[in-house]
């Protein structure tokens, strides 16, 4: 477990670095810094359908107010073309109930997103720049942000769209326009139903293996004691130990990793999909459907697009804790008898007993890392874990009585003689 939970953080960490890119605006201090108004993109370049992300920094001494023009774009883009810089426009269906301007006080920052606007105006390769006109002592004035690229997609970028993030959207989108009311809550359960049954095989080798490398520690643990001063030797016992009973010591690992660009899909789905300016992203036979439809309140409890910090974080912290239990528990006394015959040899702790108690360790620090995790994402990405770890659960169940049926009938015989 200590070692999925590695290879959980470097995967996830990379692959939000790989989203986030690092073409960064080297300038942006020194253009934020000028007379009056500063303004810079947070990036020089970017790939297609990158989040174009402005800052805006007051830089007189009385506020200043920046009209919103809801349903229109926050700030005034402009794109070169044919020799000449020409504005783009657009407004897509959004709620802009409750708008009020951007006011932006003295010496502070305003953060500006084109979230529902980024594909319709940033959507093609080429040069832009974004402009904005406010009154400064009572004169009009204009203020020009740098100049940015906006390029084609990386491999990786067009290989994750296409192959992830795009069939796990357009499946969310198919399921809630089935369902009544266009609940999302719904779409994301039987979702997530779906994907685990599509991926119950590959994960029930990896469960099976995890509970397989389990029942044989005591075993392995012969044979550290065995062949503690001959490392070689131990390896060479343990890798066919492993071969003898058909067990891949990296197999538990499969689960988590099978899951992991699942849950950064639908991550990504849950943030930013259902917003209009993600209409390019459906498929052809879903293209006429009305994503503002969506209802993303989960039954009055949840709203599936915003964090939910207290419930459901301990709900899905509780339920990861039990299904590690399971996936931990012991084979029975008789297996607990040797782990305590062996702890108490000699002075020192038996080998591996520090791994061990690592492991266990595991099953109450990873559930409390699972729950921060949920607080700091949207509701519906911890909806999908909760729903994925119930599933978990009645699978982890299958699985122990599985093998513990299977060790029954064929209790493995490998025994370690000592010489006296």
């Amino acid at each position: 477990m200590k070692r999925q939970l590695i290879l959980f953080g470097i995967f996830f960490i990379a692959l939000l670095l790989i989203f986030r890119g690092c073409s960064g605006n080297t300038n942006l201090d020194a253009m934020l810094a000028g007379d009056g108004l500063g303004i810079a993109t947070l990036n020089n370049e970017y790939s297609m359908d990158d989040l174009v992300h402005v800052k805006l920094q007051n830089n007189t001494s009385a506020p200043i107010e920046i009209e919103n023009d809801c349903p229109r774009e926050p700030l005034d883009v402009y794109n070169y073309n044919n020799g000449d810089w020409q504005q783009l426009e657009v407004s897509p269906k959004i709620d802009c109930d409750n708008t009020d301007p951007y006011v932006i006080q003295p010496g502070e920052q305003l953060d500006v997103q084109y979230t529902n606007w980024n594909h319709a105006l940033f959507g093609n390769i080429g040069r832009y720049k974004i402009a904005v006109d406010v009154v400064i002592d009572g004169e009009s004035k204009t203020f020009e942000s740098n100049e940015f690229t906006v390029g084609g997609k990386s491999a990786w970028g067009y290989m994750w769209g296409t192959f992830f993030y795009q069939p796990i959207y357009n499946a969310l989108i198919y399921i809630v326009s089935m369902t009544p009311g266009y609940n999302l809550g719904i779409a994301i359960i039987i979702l997530t139903i779906l994907l685990r049954l599509i991926l119950f095989l590959p994960s029930q080798k990896g469960l099976e293996s995890q509970r397989k490398l389990q029942d044989l520690q005591p075993r392995i643990k012969k044979l550290q004691e065995k062949y503690k001063n001959d490392q070689q030797k131990l390896a060479t016992e343990t890798f066919a130990l492993y071969k003898e009973y058909k067990v891949n010591p990296m197999g538990s690992c499969l689960p988590l990793l099978i899951q992991l660009p699942i849950l950064i899909g639908l991550f990504y789905v849950i943030q930013t999909g259902l917003n209009p300016d993600n209409v390019h992203l459906l498929y052809a036979p879903l293209q006429g459907f009305d994503l503002s439809l969506i209802d993303s309140n989960f039954f009055g409890l949840l709203d599936l697009q915003m964090r939910e910090v207290f419930v459901l974080p301990l709900i899905v912290a509780a339920l990861q804790f039990g299904q590690m239990k399971l996936s931990f528990a012991k084979k029975g006394k008789k297996q607990e008898n040797e782990k305590k015959k062996l702890s108490k040899k000699g002075d020192k702790p038996a080998a591996g007993a520090e791994m061990q108690k690592a492991s266990e360790m595991m099953v109450y620090i990873l559930p409390a890392m699972i729950a921060l995790f949920t607080a700091s994402v949207p509701s519906g990405v911890g909806l999908y874990w909760g729903t994925s770890t119930i599933f978990g659960i009645l699978q982890q169940l299958y699985v122990n009585n599985k093998v513990s049926g299977k060790s029954k009938k064929n209790e493995p015989s490998v025994k370690v003689i000592e010489k006296k």
